[in-house]
């Protein structure tokens, strides 16, 4: 099983690791730059500290993108960029793989706190999060969670 194989992606996988983050915004009709602009800027940034990315499968089908950012309250956030799986191998269990890697190395690089963003009509990403602690209305208040942005380019 894929999900087995999970591990830490290197600058030697940012073909694939681009491939799927470009099928994965495919998929939601997201704009993104070219698979080669993707794996062209992925190929320097897997080689940082501060960002790392988990794959499953050979070739890889399934992918968890990690940024690392210092926070004055809870001092390091592991910011989940992208996770992903190809639709043929969903519900297999290679997302919580990918996912529980993904925890386990932001835990090694000293975060405290992992946080995403999911469309609210993207139901099922919802359900996959919240099963893995990922919540999206804080139990202790009821209160939901929004991310917001605004782009300055």
């Amino acid at each position: 099983m894929a999900g087995e194989d999970a591990r830490l992606a290197t600058g030697g996988d940012a073909r694939d690791v681009a491939r799927l983050l470009h099928e994965a915004r495919a998929e939601r009709a997201t704009p993104a730059p070219r698979a080669e602009v993707l794996a062209e800027r992925l190929a320097a940034l897997l080689e940082r500290e501060d960002t790392f990315a988990i794959v499953a499968g050979t070739p890889s089908i399934a992918v968890g993108l990690v940024t690392l950012r210092p926070n004055v309250w809870s001092g390091t956030i592991a910011v989940l960029d992208e996770v992903f799986v190809a639709v043929d191998a969903r519900r297999a269990g290679v997302g919580s793989a990918v996912l529980a890697l993904v925890v386990a190395e932001a835990a090694r690089r000293g975060a405290t706190v992992l946080a995403t963003e999911v469309g609210e009509a993207d139901v099922d990403p919802q359900r996959f999060l919240e099963r893995h602690g990922l919540v999206i209305v804080d139990p202790a208040t009821d209160d939901r969670t929004l991310a917001v942005r605004r782009s300055i380019r």
